[in-house]
């Protein structure tokens, strides 16, 4: 993996479209959504409480007041390659939805997002995992150049997610949607396929070593 600077010409190269597989980590599981099954089990966790409902501020679904509606989501996601969307099992349990978007082969890039987890999996392992198995697929399975995650200005959490595991400031794309009725400007974040390696042995460090105490968002600053 080369880094080419900016002008300098790059060899010609095809990258593929990403093929729906099953990624299997030691915790966690993506696969295909099964709107009905996916619903039963998520729908009771992601509405009805105000932790539930905040987490949709910053999508530009949800919260659904009926799980008819929330299933009928899910059967509109299941059969789309963009995004592509994975439902995300944890313990035998449907814990949330990831997708691949905005994928461009004749680049080698696509985006992580529409990213979330009910509440009871949230700071711990299941989101580093299920983001360094997207990541595999992106650089080490399809040879992509970049990967790229965006989230509202606002959206704290997901802008310290997004650093924390590896990804790095590009900068913000102002009144870049409007969604909800707000205006959205837009924080970039991007992950270069020479940049991977380094994090992907801090991330397998942090996720399958004894170490205790490890910090993966200090591991994962840039080389100065």
């Amino acid at each position: 993996m080369t880094s080419f600077p900016i002008g300098q010409p790059v060899p010609a190269k095809s990258y593929p479209y990403p093929k729906r597989a099953v990624h299997v980590g030691k915790y966690v599981t993506l696969r295909a959504v099964l709107p009905t099954v996916d619903a039963a089990e998520l729908y009771p966790h992601i509405q009805g409480s105000e932790a539930a409902d905040n987490q949709w501020l910053y999508m530009p679904y949800g919260p659904w007041t009926a799980l008819e509606d929330f299933q009928a989501w899910l059967e509109d996601i299941q059969a789309k390659t963009e995004p592509m969307f994975y439902a995300v099992i944890y313990q035998g349990h449907t814990v949330g939805i990831v997708s691949q978007l905005n994928i461009t082969p004749a680049h080698g890039r696509l985006e992580l997002g529409h990213i979330w987890y009910i509440q009871a999996v949230q700071n711990t392992k299941v989101n580093t995992e299920t983001i360094y198995l997207l990541l595999k697929d992106t650089f080490d399975t399809l040879g992509y150049r970049r990967a790229e995650w965006k989230c509202d200005s606002l959206n704290a959490r997901s802008q310290a997610a997004a650093k924390r595991l590896g990804f790095q400031p590009e900068g913000l794309f102002r009144q870049h949607i409007v969604y909800k009725g707000r205006n959205r400007d837009t924080a970039y974040f991007g992950m270069l396929d020479y940049e991977w390696p380094r994090i992907k042995a801090n991330m397998e460090r942090w996720l399958y070593s004894a170490e205790v105490g490890l910090s993966l968002t200090a591991l994962n600053q840039p080389d100065l």
